[in-house]
């Protein structure tokens, strides 16, 4: 072999080897590029929910302690029901459905019509992304607790604790305005 070919072998496998190191490194770039991404949608996601109040209900306790439970307990579902004309509807267990579904599916659950009080009208109006990152905010939380009890329909038996919404009015501060 001539020196002139074993030059030009060489200077082939070092930049074959700078082409690959180069591809780790920059694969190594974009997995990292990747991870801030979805560390960044899972803060969105985070947020989101916050905002939004999806705690207030989803959450045990969260609304009665100002918002004082845990992460680590957020989106469990509450074993105390919504009770009105259209029945006793609790809160999902939002990390067990996540957890049986795609994103995909997601999107498509989270606009889907909703008994009382779930203002499922006001989900439906957010973004494909902004659903996604409340996707990704709950399946980061992992599957914890256990499914909210069933519908229970209009004069059925409930044997829950539940909170009553009918308009009430108090005739005696209303007979003194």
């Amino acid at each position: 072999m001539t020196t002139k070919r074993m030059n030009s072998m060489v200077r082939a496998c070092a930049a074959g080897v700078a082409v690959l190191v180069g591809g780790l490194v920059a694969g190594q770039d974009v997995a990292a590029a990747g991870e801030a991404g979805h560390d960044a949608r899972v803060a969105r996601g985070k947020y989101l929910v916050t905002v939004s109040g999806c705690n207030d209900c989803h959450t045990a306790g969260y609304l009665e302690n100002g918002g004082t439970v845990p992460e680590s307990r957020w989106l469990e579902g509450a074993a105390v029901g919504y009770q009105g004309p259209w029945g006793t509807t609790y809160a999902a267990n939002l990390r067990l459905v996540v957890a049986r579904q795609t994103e995909a599916q997601w999107v498509q659950h989270a606009r889907k019509e909703r008994l009382p009080p779930m203002p499922w009208f006001n989900v439906a109006k957010m973004t494909d992304e902004d659903l996604r990152a409340v996707y990704a905010f709950i399946r980061s939380l992992g599957a914890s607790g256990v499914a909210a009890p069933a519908y229970v329909a209009p004069g059925g038996k409930v044997s829950t604790p539940y909170f009553v919404f009918v308009p009430v009015v108090d005739q005696q501060q209303a007979a003194a305005r």
